[in-house]
C-alpha cells in the first residue's frame, strides 16, 4: 500500500480525506501498532513533506521515541515537559503556531518553528502522542487538527 500512495491534488482538505482513506485501508488489515505507527508517519510526511512527523509512545512516566520522518529526535520526553508532555497532560491536540512563544518548548531542533502534537488514545487513556513539526511558522490550524485527531483514531479501533 505504501508504494501505492496517492497524494490528492488540491487543497489541505483533499489532501486529509485521501489521506484519512488510505490510512483507514491500510491499518484495517494490520494488528501491530508499531508497523501501523510506521507508515502512518511516512504517509503523513509525503503527503505534506513537514519537517518532522512521528510518533511518541508512553513507557510509563515518560513518552518515549517511536517510529519517526525527519531528522534526529529526543529519544525522551518528560510528562508534562515541551508540547508532547503538554498534550499528553491536558489530553488534548496542541496547535503551537511559534515554538519560541510556548513555555518550556523543548528544541529538538532548532529548525523547527511551530508544531502539532495529537493524542493518541485507547480504552479512554493516552498510549502515544503523533508530533508534527514545520520549518515555517503558523503552518498547522483546525483543518490539521480536525483530520490528524481522525487519523489518529484509526489506530486503536
Amino acid at each position: 500500500m505504501a508504494e501505492n500512495l496517492i497524494i490528492a491534488e488540491g487543497g489541505k482538505e483533499q489532501k486529509y480525506e485521501l489521506l484519512h482513506k488510505q490510512i483507514a485501508a491500510l491499518v484495517n488489515g494490520e494488528s501491530d501498532t508499531i508497523a501501523n505507527m510506521a507508515n502512518v508517519a511516512a504517509m503523513i510526511h509525503a503527503t505534506f513533506g513537514f519537517w518532522w512527523t512521528g510518533f511518541y509512545r508512553v513507557v510509563g512516566e515518560e513518552l518515549v521515541l517511536g517510529p519517526f520522518q525527519g531528522p534526529l529526535a529526543c529519544s525522551r520526553i518528560r510528562y508534562g515537559r515541551g508540547v508532547c508532555g503538554t498534550a499528553w497532560k491536558e489530553q488534548v491536540t496542541q496547535v503551537v503556531p511559534d515554538v519560541e512563544l510556548f513555555p518550556g518548548h523543548i528544541a529538538c531542533s532548532s529548525l523547527s518553528r511551530s508544531e502539532i502534537v495529537v493524542p493518541v488514545w485507547s480504552d479512554e487513556e493516552i498510549v502515544a502522542v503523533l508530533d508534527i513539526d514545520s520549518e515555517h511558522l503558523a503552518t498547522f490550524d483546525q483543518v490539521d487538527k480536525l483530520w490528524l485527531e481522525k487519523i489518529v483514531a484509526l489506530l486503536y479501533k
